[in-house]
């Protein structure tokens, strides 16, 4: 179980992130157009997974902005945001900010992304949802970076995770 803060406040997930090194667990999750993508379809690039809370709070909105205006930089990789978000909040999303550059990802069907990465929050007031985490796979689906977001209203930290890119 990570533990984490929200303003300050303990909380917990599920467990702990993937270990680098290891094989990326396969995920099945929704597009804002409702059709199912998972794991494969990204292979042979590299996979940043922005996952946050939701796309409706300051610094969720904030990393999604930021890994948009990063992403048109990176070759070979794609960018997916995930979260528990309605497909249609996060198409509205994109729609009124001109987000363009990342895929957004919902795991509202099944929440089984956030149960098989561990990263789903236990306790407190955003029990259920994504904690704010940031993984990087590389082009053969192995874990090549894992950040747990410490203090989940913190950004988590770009120039750590695209060094790995």
């Amino acid at each position: 179980m990570a533990n984490i803060t929200l303003k300050g406040n303990a909380i917990h997930t599920l467990g702990s992130l993937p270990e680098i090194g290891t094989k990326a667990a396969n995920f099945s999750l929704k597009t804002v157009n409702l059709e199912t993508k998972s794991l494969a379809d990204f292979l042979g690039k590299k996979i940043i997974l922005n996952i946050f809370p939701s796309i409706d709070t300051g610094t969720c909105a904030a990393s999604v902005r930021e890994f948009n205006k990063r992403a048109a930089q990176l070759e070979n990789t794609v960018v997916l945001c995930v979260s528990k978000d309605l497909p249609f909040a996060q198409a509205r999303f994109c729609g009124a900010e001109g987000i363009a550059n990342v895929e957004m990802l919902s795991d509202f069907t099944t929440g089984n992304f956030g149960k098989t990465y561990e990263l789903d929050i236990t306790d407190g007031p955003l029990a259920y949802l994504h904690s704010r985490a940031v993984i990087i796979i590389d082009e053969k689906g192995t874990i090549a970076y894992a950040e747990q977001v410490s203090e989940i209203a913190d950004e988590p930290n770009y120039e750590a995770a695209l060094k790995v890119i």
